[in-house]
């Protein structure tokens, strides 16, 4: 089983796999670690990652980048309409409203859903994770911003299944750092002790994101989280490019913002200035050659301007720190380290802000760029049954409250209930009681719509079915349950009802609250339900996966524990006065994409895979074309001129000229097949000119060889003649035999020999290396089983091997065969192993 991570960031990814006892971050088939967030589209082929990134500036309208925050976003989202005036290429309304992007792909414009564009990112990763592991991906824990909505979750689900890939958990990138910190850490203090509070600040190209983590030993929790969902590095990036714009506008009279060529490659040079200038106060200049309408600019910045330019957006650094030191109830002193990753972080005047607010150095102890992959790794390894990992236990956040809402037969019309609070731990689950007669819907939606960057607050609609009066007419008892799940997307997972069985002389169950007295109460009872489920969180011991709390919907004030409450209910089952039965429940959630619509990506995603693969094998028997004709051109003249004529060799020399120029002309756009029909041709001609120059290099060798074989067996003859000891034994029939057999060798050797030397080096040879190899073989096989065979063990030494054996046998009426089972025992405890890799 597999282990990957990925880290799928706005402008690069990163992917880190479990081996070797440990976590890695792999590299792709550029050896770089770092995979660009690009897909580039062409007339017959796709370039993911590193070949899209370098054909940004060329192949503009077609190359993709930029388009995580497109995700689980319909076309007319506010983000969205910001979002396209920055890209170079052009986004579309898909037929469910979400936003798409529509690219020239095989000769024809083609709309792109975001899920798709991700897929193919996320499966080029795949690809890249594959060749490391050399087995097949499946299961992978995706990271994402803390702040995605139920919606961009789902999205990047969707996008997950279009890959191929099984992902066990959407992982918040922050959580994701505070688990690569903390799993390594020896001297977190024990679980009835104090926990270390930790700051984690992330600040990547296109987001700021801060959470606070309490640790003890191998637990980790997540206290509070907040963020600035748009500052990040690409906003210092455009404080620049504005800046240089106004200026080469009234030094050099152009516009650049009206060439998005120009744009990009500004941009590009922006950056690395950016960078350059968080190593080095002094001036910097910015050169450009050929940048629009042939023109050289060039200009420079120092870091001191840099930040003058950028103090709008510096200052946006301190409020989401406050926020989440006030959300978590902490003090300064409270904290006993800050770790700084994301490649923003690295902006000195950011570096000042943090360390302003917290009065305290900042650490930088983990990789700035792979840390989030390296925690997705260990989560996907933690919930891999294939690796042992260290006990830990990770409790995230709801990063906002999220509010039911149901139809009610009050004045009101409506009931509601806060049923997760902003930073409720997760995951978790509640149990809901209403009483109703007929089926209901419950709508789920984010409570504080201001406090969640996203414009719509709805997250679906439930509809709970099935549900009719008891038989004596009174209300049905209907437990609900909602769930945030391990992803971190809120669900209604099931509905139960719970039937009253006609019991006679028991009337225990209490009636429904009436109007007034559900009105009047209804406020308060909201609220002391808060406090009990404030409370249940610290009852609950956290056993299970999903921890779980019950909540009454009656408006009735009951004060009964929900242990007490579950074992009550499990006893009246058992008695036969009630039976719980289980309702269908139909979701409709929102932005979700239809199972048809993921499949048809799917669909797509595997014949454009199969394009890509057709279309590189076309392209390899065009190279292999194309390199034949120069390496062999190159060996006509130097090692292989000897072995052909002056004739054979100009008649080569013109048909490699033509096929080159076929090449570059009419051979430019074919069929793969043609393209090896021309390499079997070509080779028709050049392999025999090959296998002359091969035979010339090898022969001497060959012959070599099987001259010292003979010339052994031969002395072996002559020492057999000479009544040697070491041969006495040997049979004289089949010496005879050995003797024949050499000087028939001998004779064929001198015969070929003679033959060969005859012939020029242009002409087939008389003998091949293969023959000369064989010969050499049957020689061993007929004389080696002859010449060494081995002499007759001698009586004596027999005799002797007996006395040692009775010397050394066991002593003392001891038999042999007594230690046996203890020698056994301890071979099994040695070879008992686990089979599971440990990840420490």
């Amino acid at each position: 089983m597999s282990v990957v991570g990925i880290d799928l960031g706005f402008l690069n990814c990163y992917v880190a796999v479990a081996r070797s006892g440990g976590i890695e971050t792999i590299a792709n088939e550029y050896s770089d670690r770092c995979t660009p967030a690009c897909i580039s589209l062409g007339s017959r082929t796709r370039a993911i990652g590193n070949a899209a990134k370098s054909q940004i500036v060329t192949n503009v309208r077609n190359t993709i980048h930029g388009f995580k925050k497109l995700h689980g976003r319909s076309f007319d989202d506010p983000i969205v309409q910001t979002e396209r005036v920055r890209l170079p290429y052009e986004l579309q309304k898909m037929p469910n409203g979400s936003a798409g992007i529509k690219v020239r792909y095989l000769e024809e414009d083609r709309p792109f859903a975001i899920e798709q564009v991700t897929g193919m990112l996320l499966a080029k990763l795949k690809e890249t994770s594959e060749n490391a592991l050399k087995k097949p991906v499946a299961d992978c824990v995706i990271s994402i911003p803390s702040f995605f909505t139920d919606a961009e979750r789902r999205s990047v689900m969707a996008a997950a299944q279009v890959a191929g890939l099984n992902c066990l958990r959407l992982m918040n990138e922050t959580t994701a750092v505070a688990l690569a910190y903390g799993i390594y850490k020896q001297d977190l203090p024990p679980l009835d002790e104090k926990p270390r509070n930790v700051v984690f600040i992330d600040m990547g190209h296109s987001a700021y994101q801060v959470s606070v983590c309490a640790f003890n030993k191998g637990k980790l929790k997540v206290l509070a989280t907040t963020f600035d969902p748009y500052l990040g590095g690409r906003n210092f990036d455009e404080a620049l490019v504005d800046y240089f714009c106004d200026e080469f506008k009234t030094k050099y009279k152009i516009n650049v913002k009206e060439n998005s060529r120009a744009l990009l490659r500004l941009y590009q040079e922006c950056e690395k200035l950016k960078k350059l200038m968080s190593a080095n106060a002094s001036d910097l200049p910015l050169n450009i050659e050929c940048f629009m309408n042939d023109l050289d600019v060039s200009s420079k910045m120092n870091r001191a301007q840099f930040e003058q330019l950028c103090a709008s957006l510096f200052a946006r650094v301190e409020p989401p720190l406050k926020a989440v030191m006030e959300q978590a109830n902490l003090q300064r002193e409270d904290i006993s380290s800050i770790e700084i990753v994301g490649g923003a972080t690295r902006i000195p005047a950011v570096k000042e802000q943090i360390t302003k607010f917290f009065l305290k150095d900042i650490s930088t102890t983990l990789n700035a760029d792979e840390a989030v992959a390296r925690g997705c790794a260990l989560q996907c390894a933690i919930l891999s049954p294939a690796f042992k990992v260290r006990e830990f236990s990770i409790t995230d956040l709801v990063p906002y409250s999220i509010t039911l809402r149901w139809k009610t037969s009050f004045e009101d019309g409506t009931g509601e209930c806060e049923v997760f609070c902003k930073n409720h731990p997760a995951p978790f689950s509640k149990v809901i009681t209403f009483h109703k007669k007929e089926p209901f819907d419950l709508e789920a939606f984010y409570t504080n719509l201001h406090e969640v960057p996203y414009p719509d607050p709805r997250i679906g609609s439930f509809t709970i079915q099935n549900v009719f009066p008891q038989s004596d007419g009174d209300s049905s008892k209907v437990k609900v349950k909602v769930r945030v799940n391990i992803h971190g997307i809120f669900s209604v997972a099931s509905a139960s009802v719970i039937e009253k069985q006609n019991v006679e002389g028991d009337h225990s169950d209490s009636p429904m609250e009436t109007e007034a007295t559900f009105k009047n109460e209804n406020k308060d009872d909201v609220d002391k339900m808060q406090v009990d489920q404030e409370e249940g969180v610290h009852q609950k011991v956290h056993a299970e996966h999903t921890p779980e709390e019950e909540i009454d919907h009656t408006g009735a004030k009951t004060k009964t524990a929900p242990s007490e409450k579950q074992e009550r209910l499990n006893q009246t089952i058992k008695k036969g006065k009630v039976k719980s039965v289980d309702l269908p429940i139909q979701s409709t959630l929102c932005r979700q994409l239809g199972q048809d619509l993921l499949n048809s990506y799917i669909e797509n995603e595997g014949k454009m895979i199969m394009q890509d693969k057709l279309e590189k094998e076309r392209n390899d028997a065009k190279n292999a074309v194309e390199e034949y004709v120069y390496d062999f051109r190159d060996r006509l003249g130097t090692v292989y001129e000897k072995f052909i004529t002056p004739e054979d060799m100009s008649k080569l020399s013109s048909i490699l000229e033509d096929t080159e120029n076929w090449l570059y002309e009419e051979g430019e756009d074919q069929p793969k097949q043609v393209y090896v029909d021309k390499l079997q041709e070509l080779k028709k001609y050049g392999q025999p000119i090959q296998m002359r120059y091969m035979e010339h290099e090898e022969r001497p060798k060959a012959l070599n060889d099987l001259g010292k074989k003979i010339q052994l067996v031969m002395k072996v003859i002559e020492a057999y003649r000479n009544k040697d000891e070491r041969y006495d034994h040997l049979d004289p029939a089949e010496m005879e035999k050995v003797e024949k057999y050499i000087s028939d060798a001998m004779i064929w050797l001198n015969t070929k020999m003679n033959a060969q030397n005859k012939l020029s080096l242009t002409q087939e040879p008389v003998v091949k290396v293969s023959e000369i190899v064989a010969k050499s073989k049957e020689l061993d096989n007929f004389c080696n089983p002859i010449i060494y065979k081995p002499k007759p063990k001698v009586e004596v030494a027999e005799d002797k091997t007996k006395a040692n054996s009775e010397h050394n046998g066991p002593m003392d009426g001891q038999s042999g065969t007594e230690t046996k089972p203890d020698a056994t025992k301890d071979s099994t405890q040695h070879t008992k192993s686990s089979g599971e890799m440990e990840v420490d």
